[in-house]
């Protein structure tokens, strides 16, 4: 089974009027709610430091998205540690509040599509600065806001020493924890089990503090298509169990990005109750292929309507496209599968 892509697609694309979005547009945070579709998008433009933004867009049918304005909705700090950029927004809710996890670096990364696989632009901090500032790692933070509008940073929730990214959060407590998946990219090799890049679980008491020991969840599939995998969108809540999209990296990480499907117990998100062989979304089209990484489907937000699923995906870090799959199909389907 398939993801039926949007003849639609690319539903937005660069804006070549805004300085700060004139480049890309991807990976994007997805929430519905009252009828509308929040889109909440990674963005940036063609300067040379290539600071990285999310703009806000929103559709009532989730094909056609129109820009709320041609500001940012969120950006990097001015003098915090996030003020390099901010990117890959998955949003949950909580109470009257959205709470959005997103990656940032202390520093712009630079275009790093002219660099090596990996690698993006470090600054001499000097001997003694922290790794953090040494490697220009990537972390994870959470913010929260009522509109998509007015934020409150509430600061890093990963450890600052792990490139720790792909973070997201479930949307409700389980048995009385927090969870979130993660994807730390150093937890490989015979100290942790994983040969590549792997979704771990954790729990928490408080949605700031995650000490408590973490789960491996998945691992990936050795000289396949999803050798490095990580967390791709929030997971979706049914009656037979937690809905979850995650993507697949072939080559060691350095290949092309493809999308995996899982579903995990309602009670128990370390127990997998199937997932699938193969992908069920893949780069194919231009806007997905001839980008800034070439063959690359990333998807970050997803919603249930109806009996409709809703996924939204960067397109070769360029553009953003919409795949749609009847829930139960996709749920039964899923189940019926085993690694």
């Amino acid at each position: 089974m398939k993801l039926t892509k949007s003849t639609l697609n690319p539903i937005l694309s660069p804006n070549p009027t805004n300085h700060w979005e004139n480049l890309v547009v991807c990976n994007p945070g997805v929430w519905y709610e009252n009828g509308k579709f929040y889109m909440l998008y990674r963005a940036a433009g063609d300067d040379k430091e290539h600071v990285i933004r999310f703009g806000l867009a929103i559709s009532e049918d989730g094909f056609h998205f129109e820009r709320v304005s041609d500001q940012p909705a969120f950006g990097p700090s001015v003098d915090g540690e996030d003020a390099g950029c901010v990117e890959d927004a998955r949003v949950v809710k909580f109470d009257d509040y959205y709470y959005v996890t997103y990656a940032f670096r202390p520093c712009a990364p630079g275009q790093y599509w002219k660099f090596a696989h990996d690698e993006v632009v470090v600054r001499d901090f000097g001997e003694n600065a922290p790794y953090f500032l040494k490697r220009n790692m990537a972390n994870t933070a959470l913010a929260i806001t009522k509109d998509f509008k007015k934020w409150i940073r509430l600061g890093r929730i990963t450890q600052s020493n792990l490139d720790d990214r792909d973070v997201i959060l479930f949307p409700e407590k389980i048995n009385g924890k927090y969870v979130m998946l993660h994807r730390p990219k150093e937890w490989i090799g015979s100290q942790y089990g994983p040969k590549h890049p792997a979704i771990w679980v954790r729990y928490s008491d408080d949605l700031l503090v995650w000490n408590e020991p973490s789960h491996l969840l998945i691992e990936g599939i050795d000289g396949g298509w999803e050798e490095k995998i990580g967390g791709s969108t929030p997971p979706l809540k049914t009656d037979r169990g937690w809905l979850v999209l995650y993507h697949g990296v072939e080559n060691g990480g350095c290949g092309y990005y493809r999308v995996g499907a899982m579903m995990l117990d309602l009670n128990d998100p370390t127990k997998v109750l199937g997932r699938t062989k193969d992908w069920i979304l893949e780069p194919e089209f231009p806007y997905e292929i001839d980008g800034f990484y070439k063959g690359c489907v990333f998807p970050t937000g997803n919603v249930i309507v109806g009996d409709t699923l809703y996924v939204y995906y960067g397109g070769a870090d360029k553009y953003i496209g919409v795949a749609t799959a009847n829930v139960d199909e996709l749920v039964t389907f899923i189940l019926t599968q085993k690694i």
